[in-house]
């Protein structure tokens, strides 16, 4: 593993209009070519949390996937980040992983928020995705999922003594002030518990259906403090996770040894 430069994009996204929202995070991220390895936009970031644009969702071969493939060729950096997804019969909200090489990689959010009817009109994933950055295992997941510690609690690799399931966890979200302590609870939660960096993404500003948002984009050391952490304007922080500082951490704290095993099913 050798250090890692990740990248937070908080800004308010325009409702509902796909075009707007690629042309102004484009515009955010442009000044990181060649300064950063990770890009995290937030949660449905060519639209907003919104039920109405299930009817305009792209499919992989849509202009928001091209977008993210050319912003991480541009950047030379991993970008990712969740939109209306339609495949098949349903539609997902489908977090992207795009390579500076060209490959793309997806997540679909597997707990639908029930309380904005999510579970109603989209389709769930069923399986944790993780992916290798410069060494590092990163584990990327979408807003409500943060709720789940048992889906997203860190394991051993067998095959690998002292391995663990990921090194950094990445939270993309959409998540409304009024609940804004437990965004920043659970995220210090997870990373602590996990033994693992953690970064949370939101968004600014309020969107469509007069929802706020505090933002609070943040990134976590093991010990769930912030490295850099946002507030409720927009903002592109960018800060670097030490990898010999995370293996020191597990080192002297092996909390991992005394862990439960279990399985997740489908």
């Amino acid at each position: 593993m050798e250090d890692l430069r990740v990248s937070l994009i908080q800004a308010s996204t325009v409702w509902l209009e796909p075009g707007a929202n690629r042309r102004m995070y484009g515009e955010l991220v442009a000044p990181l070519a060649g300064r950063t390895d990770l890009v995290v936009l937030p949660e449905t970031f060519t639209s907003g949390f919104s039920n109405e644009a299930l009817d305009k969702a792209e499919g992989m071969d849509g202009p928001t996937v091209a977008w993210i493939r050319a912003q991480a060729q541009k950047l030379g950096a991993v970008v990712t980040g969740s939109v209306q997804m339609r495949a098949g019969e349903g539609v997902f909200n489908r977090l992207l992983w795009a390579t500076p090489d060209g490959e793309l990689r997806h997540y679909d959010k597997r707990h639908l928020f029930r309380m904005a009817k999510e579970h109603e009109r989209y389709a769930s994933g069923r399986e944790r995705m993780t992916v290798e950055l410069k060494g590092w295992r990163v584990c990327p997941l979408v807003c409500y999922d943060l709720r789940f510690p048992v889906f997203i609690r860190n394991r051993f690799d067998n095959e690998v003594p002292g391995r663990f399931d990921y090194d950094l966890l990445v939270f993309v979200a959409n998540w409304p002030a009024p609940r804004r302590h437990a965004w920043r609870t659970l995220l210090r939660a997870r990373a602590i518990e996990n033994l693992s960096y953690a970064i949370g993404v939101n968004r600014v500003g309020q969107d469509g259906n007069g929802l706020d948002y505090a933002g609070d984009s943040v990134a976590l050391d093991f010990l769930g403090l912030p490295q850099v952490e946002c507030g409720a304007r927009p903002e592109v922080v960018t800060t670097t996770f030490s990898a010999s500082a995370l293996a020191s951490h597990r080192e002297r704290f092996p909390a991992q040894l005394d862990a439960d095993e279990f399985e997740i099913k489908p």
